[in-house]
């Protein structure tokens, strides 16, 4: 590592107590998508406490809930630290003493559980952490921190709703943007790879519209229900039979909603799903067959047309190269080869890369391990490693305190002083 990191990383060990408290109250206290307002609070609360807190210009309220704090230290490249911080409508069960219990009415007025089942407390805390050591070290390092807490990243429009409040003229043009995600792997670890990581999203909702009627007498109904699972069928195979066997997509349906009574046949159903791909022509094709395919299951049944919308659009997650190879150098150099490993695309997305395409400037995203590094590598022998252990959005999913968190704080610092280090 550079002799600037290895100075603002020095004092790690000294708060390390501070970050797992935060970590601890923010998993215990999760929000949902545009309701971040204690974490929001909290973020503030921290950020304002920091030597040269006072100092420092923070904007609140960006897109909804969102956060952002510009720490200027004289001339030289500015720098944009991301981290989201929304939960999901999930009912933890991990074990954890400082699990969630946290239940919240919804936009739809349901009773919800909410979790941090994504990890983004994580995300969170050590940005707060690399922030501060960042501040403590000002002597190492000349240019200017934009820290970014994000909402709604699960919502998939946290980082829209901050561009389109003004983000771009309120903060400073950034040279380069970086994010991280804690992910599947073993802690201590990082995972980075320059090109596409991470899949585009379009989801879609399909709305079915039959006939209602009594369910003794179906004959006399248009039954959407019937419909809607045959067209839930039909669309499996979108991509097995009518995309390229050499290109990449996801279809799925997630969500199915018809009905009030089980003997009463419903004069609607609402079909909601997405698709991922690495090319937009693909996913263009996608949602062209997609639509096709409900109006002429419609046209079967002798239905009315069924509706359909596209929203929540989401582009590649893009490592710009040359940011990914400095921050590659900067991660091995920092943690050493061993734990610097290459990541492997998936077709999960993330509206990360709407921040460094609003001032249309290079970024680069990667992962750091969640588990404890012997049980993966045991697993990793067995071959069981995904099996084994929980995926994001499970309601086990449980990163170990340590050495994750020092792990993300770490690989954040030493990637910004990558471009900050004097």
């Amino acid at each position: 590592m550079s002799t600037a990191t290895a100075a603002v990383l020095q004092p790690l060990p000294s708060i390390r107590p501070w970050l797992e408290d935060v970590y601890r109250h923010l998993h215990a206290h999760p929000e949902l998508s545009m309701a971040e307002h204690a974490t929001a609070a909290r973020v503030v609360q921290e950020v304002t406490g920091m030597p040269g807190g006072d100092e420092l210009e923070v904007h609140t309220g960006v897109g909804g809930t969102g956060v952002a704090v510009v720490a200027r230290n004289g001339e030289g490249p500015t720098v944009l630290l991301r981290a989201d911080m929304d939960a999901l409508p999930v009912a933890e069960d991990t074990g954890l003493d400082y699990a969630s219990t946290v239940r919240v009415t919804n936009d739809a007025g349901e009773q919800v559980p909410v979790m941090h089942a994504c990890g983004h407390d994580t995300h969170v805390a050590t940005l707060l952490a690399s922030l501060r050591l960042l501040l403590e070290g000002r002597e190492h390092w000349a240019g200017t921190v934009v820290a970014v807490f994000q909402p709604a990243e699960e919502q998939f429009n946290g980082a829209e709703a901050m561009v389109a409040d003004g983000l771009v003229d309120l903060l400073p043009r950034p040279d380069v943007a970086l994010g991280q995600h804690v992910l599947p792997g073993p802690a201590g670890s990082v995972q980075v790879a320059p090109g596409p990581i991470m899949a585009s999203c379009d989801d879609f909702r399909i709305t079915l519209h039959g006939k209602g009627g009594h369910g003794s007498a179906p004959h006399t109904a248009i039954d959407p229900v019937v419909m809607a699972a045959s067209l839930v069928m039909r669309l499996q195979t979108v991509v097995s039979r009518q995309v390229s066997p050499q290109a990449t997509a996801v279809v799925s349906v997630g969500r199915i909603a018809a009905g009030t009574k089980t003997n009463i046949i419903p004069a609607h159903a609402v079909l909601e799903g997405t698709v991922r791909t690495y090319d937009g022509a693909v996913a263009a094709h996608c949602l062209e067959v997609i639509e096709r395919t409900a109006r002429a299951e419609a046209l079967a049944w002798g239905a009315p047309e069924p509706g359909f919308e596209t929203y929540d659009h989401l582009p590649v997650t893009d490592n710009d190269p040359g940011a990914t190879e400095r921050v590659r150098a900067a991660l091995v150099a920092e943690l050493g080869e061993g734990q610097v490993r290459d990541f492997t695309p998936e077709m999960g997305s993330e509206d990360f890369g709407e921040l460094p395409a609003a001032w249309g400037v290079p970024g680069c995203y990667w992962g750091f391990g969640a588990f404890d590094a012997q049980a993966w590598a045991a697993a990793e022998e067995r071959g069981s490693e995904r099996a084994d252990f929980p995926d994001n959005h499970s309601p086990h999913f449980a990163p170990v305190l340590q050495p994750m968190l020092d792990t993300g704080v770490r690989a954040m610092v030493a990637a910004a002083m990558e471009w900050l280090a004097r």
